[in-house]
Parts: structure tokens; C-alpha cells; sequence
């Protein structure tokens, strides 16, 4: 019997209905059967310094989803060129206070989708960026920029389109590969 490899998801959306979300749930549809990737919300309170040691509950819980995971699975819309405030907040929490950042040296993949025709790139670049400096191991490849979402989801934002869930499944397994090559 193999152990479980567990993955804290987080969307940069906030809609239910987002095709970030739904990424995420194809993510959990194409998993290999060891595979469990756990869909947490980003709906957290601002992040305050002056909360830091007496977090809030929900950040709390958030951080040990996170702490727990073998690896974190982010899938960003591109808001002005970059992430979402929503998920900036997130990992702020999740990286403070630095004595306590779940995010350090925690394998991290990700993915995203718009329906422009650039499918998120400078989202994503700036989502590395951060990640740079919480010190999370961000997979480099494959990448997984998902444009023109409209024709590749249904009203519910469940991915119909069969080459982007292979280009999801193939992120979870790389992701999955990478995180047991590094220990």
C-alpha cells in the first residue's frame, strides 16, 4: 500500500465558478490514485502584523493545510498583469512571521487561466517572483498557461478541453515526481 502524497490547492479566484477553480478540480480528477490535492480557500482576512502571533482562526487552519502538504498546487487568474490581491494575502499570511513560514522549501507548482490569449504568464512570472522570496521550491516546468478559458470550460467552469487536462495531469505528476526527488 502506498502512502498518501497530499497537495494544498489554492485558487487565486475568489468566484466559485472561476476556471481557476476549476483547473484546480480537474487537477483533482486527473490525480494518480495516491494522489489527494486538497482545494483550500483563499478568503482570508487581511493580513496585519499586529495578528501575526494570535492569527486568526481560519489562518491558522489555512497554514496547517498548507504546513501538512507534500507540495502546494496554485492556480492564478491574471488581474492587471498580475495575481490576484486574494492570493498575495494568502501566501503573506502563510510566510509570516518568518520564523514560521509553511511556504519555506515547500515544493510549489504553478497554473492558471484567462480568457485573453496571453493565459497568464505575467501572472505567473509575478507569482514566482514571490515565491522566490518565501523560499518555495517552484517547479519550472511544464508550464501550464490556459488562454482563451471561454471555449475550454463549460458554464460551470468544468475544463472540457482534453489537451488542457492532460497539460494539467502532466503538472501533478511533475510536480508529484519532483517533490519525492528532492526528499
Amino acid at each position: 500500500m502506498t502512502d498518501t502524497f497530499r497537495i494544498a490547492a489554492m485558487s487565486g479566484s475568489l468566484r466559485h465558478a472561476s476556471y481557476n477553480r476549476g483547473l484546480l478540480r480537474a487537477a483533482q480528477a486527473t490525480a494518480p490514485a495516491e494522489v489527494t490535492i486538497e482545494i483550500l480557500e483563499v478568503d482570508l482576512p487581511l493580513f496585519n502584523e499586529d495578528l501575526e502571533e494570535a492569527e486568526p482562526a481560519s489562518v491558522a487552519l489555512f497554514k496547517k493545510r498548507v504546513h501538512g502538504a507534500n507540495a502546494v498546487l496554485i492556480a492564478t487568474p491574471e488581474y492587471n498583469w498580475g495575481i490576484p490581491g486574494g492570493l498575495k494575502n494568502a501566501i503573506d499570511w502563510c510566510s509570516r512571521p518568518p520564523a514560521r513560514n509553511v511556504l519555506k522549501q515547500k515544493p510549489v507548482a504553478i497554473l492558471g487561466a484567462t480568457t485573453g490569449p496571453w493565459g497568464t504568464t505575467r501572472a505567473q512570472n509575478a507569482l514566482r517572483q514571490t515565491l522566490i522570496f518565501t523560499d518555495s521550491l517552484t517547479l519550472v516546468q511544464p508550464w501550464v498557461f490556459v488562454n482563451n478559458a471561454k471555449e475550454k470550460f463549460d458554464d460551470a467552469a468544468n475544463l472540457t478541453d482534453e489537451r488542457t487536462k492532460e497539460q494539467v495531469a502532466g503538472l501533478v505528476a511533475a510536480l508529484v515526481a519532483w517533490t519525492k526527488r528532492l526528499g
